[in-house]
């Protein structure tokens, strides 16, 4: 297991503050500090602020803010920040702008609550979407932009985190390596729960007490670990394959949906202090199973929205062709917040059209984080 990141939450205050952002970045990077002192390897380390409406006044403002936080953050060390999301449809256009004018920086959009569906705010993140994927040849910049249905704050991950209350570090972990253990060891679907709750409840116990530690040492709110099953790039540590360690067949097919529900439902069970979604995520560009399953065609959008029906994220890092039309996406993210409204569980979209390709051809990222897959159809 890997600290895929440390997530500090602060309210910005403007004018911007660099003694304000060194104070913030100083938690984080002393944090990362004592988990590698305990043998952690820490992937990143991220900022995350108040949605940016909380502190925006203009758009000269705000782009300033963003461009500021860039250059701060760089000096400081830290890898990523978010500004939040938005709740408000009419600033979504100076979304594009914002995240146009940085190589870090991520935001996102919320389509919906616990109530309603925002329409318009589906809409204009259907079209943020395509104009974002123009910014690059392979549609990359969407990978720093997510529509979120019912998130609350203090998630770890990006790019659905936002920020709520006092300074709060999170922690989100990539582990779907010690599922991949544990189902090996069980082999059997009837023994994989049980298998799962002991190596999960050994390996996240031992993290909340360093984590503890840190915010006892630090004077800083620990807000959580957000439990979620984040996958990886190597064979041996997929999700998609840990699946099929059970014997049930090959991911996609019969047997997966129940899987999935196993896994979330032992996180669950996990006596931890927990953050954020705390499910399972299937985040197809970023496990090396689930990219050659996809290749294979053992599953599809489809799949993916009915398995979200019992684990966790929703849609993430799905490519899609260059030419999908705005009405297709405004479609599925309706879709999306409506299986979010019924079950009443956070859901969120990060999806990816390429310019130039077309389902069933191969995406060519060299992003270390990504397998290249297929590109899926979306009808």
């Amino acid at each position: 297991m890997k600290i895929r990141t440390i997530t500090t939450g602060f309210n910005l205050k403007t004018p911007l503050s660099e003694r304000q952002i060194k104070k913030i970045a100083e938690i984080s990077l002393r944090a990362k500090e004592s988990l590698q002192e305990s043998d952690y390897e820490v992937q990143t380390v991220r900022l995350v602020t108040q949605p940016w409406e909380k502190y925006y006044t203009s758009r000269q403002q705000i782009e300033e803010i963003v461009k500021g936080l860039e250059t701060v953050l760089t000096a400081y060390g830290i890898d990523y920040f978010s500004i939040g999301t938005t709740f408000h449809p009419e600033h979504i256009p100076l979304l594009f702008s914002l995240l146009k004018g940085s190589g870090f920086g991520f935001g996102t959009v919320m389509v919906s609550d616990a109530k309603t569906i925002n329409h318009e705010a589906a809409r204009e993140s259907a079209r943020l979407i395509k104009r974002l994927s123009r910014l690059d040849k392979d549609g990359f910049a969407n990978l720093r932009f997510a529509a979120l249905c019912n998130v609350g704050p203090g998630c770890p991950f990006f790019p659905a985190a936002y920020h709520a209350g006092p300074v709060t570090f999170a922690i989100g972990t990539e582990n779907s390596d010690l599922v991949y253990e544990a189902f090996s060891e069980a082999a059997d679907i009837q023994k994989a729960a049980l298998t799962l709750e002991r190596v999960l409840t050994f390996e996240y116990r031992r993290l909340e007490k360093i984590a503890e530690q840190i915010s006892r040492q630090q004077k800083v709110k620990f807000g959580g670990i957000d439990l979620s099953i984040a996958s990886s790039v190597r064979r041996h540590q997929s999700i998609a394959f840990a699946f099929e360690k059970l014997g049930l067949g090959k991911f996609g097919e019969a047997g997966t949906l129940a899987v999935a529900r196993l896994i979330t439902d032992t996180i669950g069970k996990i006596p931890v202090k927990k953050c954020g979604y705390s499910g399972l995520m299937l985040p197809l560009l970023e496990d090396f199973g689930l990219a050659r399953r996809n290749s294979e065609d053992y599953f599809d959008i489809n799949n993916l929205l009915l398995y979200s029906a019992v684990c966790g994220t929703g849609l993430d890092t799905i490519p899609l062709p260059g030419n999908v039309s705005e009405k297709k996406i405004f479609a599925l993210l309706l879709d999306i917040a409506a299986l979010s409204l019924k079950l009443q569980k956070p859901l969120s979209a990060r999806l990816m059209p390429i310019p130039g390709k077309t389902s069933r051809e191969m995406t060519s990222y060299s992003f270390e984080y990504f397998v290249n897959s297929r590109i899926m159809a979306l009808s």
